[in-house]
Order: C-alpha cells, then sequence, then structure tokens
C-alpha cells in the first residue's frame, strides 16, 4: 500500500469513529423541545444545570478592590493638594503626581509632590510622599530640581491623615 491510500483509511477510520461517537445525532437541540422566547429557555437550562453562572466568581478572588470615592486615604490626599494641578492619578496603582506649581510671589520657584499609597489604612506608613522643588534662573532656564522639603513632607502627611480619619468617622456615622 502506497502512503496516499494509508492517509485516506486513516481519514475514513477516524471520521467514522467520530460519527460512532454522536450515536448518529447532530449538535444542536431541537427547536421544538425548546422555548422560542431566549429568557425561558435560559430559564430552562439553568434548572437543567446546564449553561454558565458568573454570580460567584468574583468573590473571594484576591485582593479588595474599591471605588476611589470609598478610600478615605485616597480622597483625602485629591483634597489637600487640590490646589495643585495633576499629571498623573492612578487610582489601581496607587499614585498621584502633581505638576510643577508656583504662585505669583516667586515665578522661579515651583514644586511637585508625588504621592505613593503604600496601603489603605490609614496609618503614618501608608503613605510615600516626595516633594521635589524647582529653581530656575529666567524662565525655566537652569533649572535645579532637588528632593526636599521634609517639612512640607511631614505636614502633608499629618494634614493628608487627619482628613482621612475625619472621613472614615463620618463614614461609620453613615452606617449607624
Amino acid at each position: 500500500m502506497n502512503t496516499k491510500n494509508i492517509k485516506i483509511l486513516s481519514f475514513i477510520a477516524i471520521f467514522s469513529f467520530l460519527l460512532n461517537g454522536c450515536n448518529g445525532k447532530l449538535p444542536g437541540g431541537d427547536a421544538r423541545k425548546n422555548p422560542a422566547d431566549p429568557a425561558e429557555r435560559i430559564k430552562k437550562n439553568l434548572e437543567e444545570g446546564r449553561g454558565l453562572k458568573f454570580g460567584d466568581l468574583t468573590k473571594n478572588q484576591g485582593g479588595v478592590f474599591e471605588f476611589a470615592s470609598s478610600n478615605e486615604l485616597w480622597r483625602a490626599s485629591l483634597d489637600v493638594i487640590d490646589f495643585m494641578p495633576l499629571t498623573s492619578v492612578n487610582y489601581s496603582g496607587g499614585i498621584i503626581i502633581t505638576d510643577w506649581y508656583s504662585n505669583e510671589q516667586k515665578q522661579n520657584e515651583s514644586i511637585k509632590i508625588t504621592i505613593r499609597f503604600l496601603t489603605n489604612e490609614i496609618r503614618s506608613d501608608a503613605l510615600d510622599i516626595k516633594v521635589f522643588s524647582r529653581k530656575c534662573e529666567k524662565s525655566l532656564m537652569n533649572c535645579k530640581i532637588l528632593e526636599s522639603n521634609n517639612v512640607l513632607v511631614t505636614e502633608l502627611k499629618k494634614e493628608i491623615l487627619k482628613k482621612a480619619s475625619i472621613y472614615q468617622k463620618e463614614k461609620e456615622t453613615k452606617k449607624d
């Protein structure tokens, strides 16, 4: 026997095996036995144990992801730095980055703040705050950028934690 005949016989054997496995029934449903209304079909399939329910798939699947408005630490941080323009705000990444900000008195000096959230709990080590200062000579020329101002970092952290604890107390009183 040549290889062409072997291929044909193999194909016929596999095809007949597959047809016998189906018991002569083709896939698909009998329209006479199933309701025409899709809602009734779904109900019937679920009652018979066919189909798929997504109801409990999202429960207990790892971390807790709340909306940003329900996270007191996040809200407090945005409220404390609300006077500054924002460059990047990423709740799922846990970071807020402001744009350079300067007041009218000192046009050649500006600051930029980065707040990283290490946890959702209201505690002093939950935030990693960095303040950068930029001093320029003439209209953003010859600028020096330094990470600085530990006093400002401490004050920001204190204000954010104070405001977050107020938000948390308000949330608890609303629950009661």
